[in-house]
């Protein structure tokens, strides 16, 4: 009878010792997943982030060129967006836009090519490098860890007041050939 007290007082050492496992491994698995989990959100919220300074550049941009001289527009400029996000900074570039020459296909198919028309495609590529510029807007955020993250948006800045030109033998518009 005694025997039977002995084994039904508790938890022997090796039963203990493989409960505290279990525990530690639960525990492990916990704190890996929840430092992967606030790791993602840290990165989702500075994603975030920079897309909306972007965006706010890229407004910026926009309605500071509307209406003006392609001229106005500079070659390049950066800058900080001030103490309330640090780490965050912008570069802009603007270029001419380069419309591919496109002469070349027409006459392809081994037809001969309307003079003409070829006068109208570098006219109007003449024209698009005069009248139009591609600008890129970048921001940039640096971290503790010194990665830098970099999120680029580009658009074309168009100056409408900028007129087309006619290449000499076309009517001008709103007139009829004669």
């Amino acid at each position: 009878m005694r025997k039977n007290l002995r084994n039904s007082r508790g938890f022997s050492l090796l039963e203990v010792l493989i409960a505290v496992m279990i525990i530690a491994g639960a525990l492990m698995v916990i704190s890996s997943s929840w430092s992967g989990n606030f790791s993602r959100v840290r990165n989702t919220r500075i994603n975030n982030t920079v897309a909306g300074l972007l965006e706010r550049k890229m407004t910026e941009y926009e309605v500071r060129t509307k209406e003006k001289p392609i001229t106005d527009l500079p070659e390049e400029e950066s800058g900080d967006f001030g103490p309330k996000f640090p780490g965050y900074r912008w570069e802009m570039k603007a270029q001419p836009f380069e419309m591919p020459d496109l002469t070349g296909v027409l006459g392809a198919g081994g037809d001969r090519v309307d003079p003409m028309l070829i006068t109208i495609m570098r006219t109007t590529a003449t024209f698009f490098k005069e009248a139009v510029k591609e600008m890129s807007v970048t921001v940039l955020y640096k971290g503790k860890t010194g990665n830098e993250i970099r999120h680029s948006a580009t658009t074309y800045i168009i100056d409408y007041t900028k007129e087309l030109p006619m290449p000499e033998g076309m009517p001008a518009p709103g007139t009829q050939a004669q």
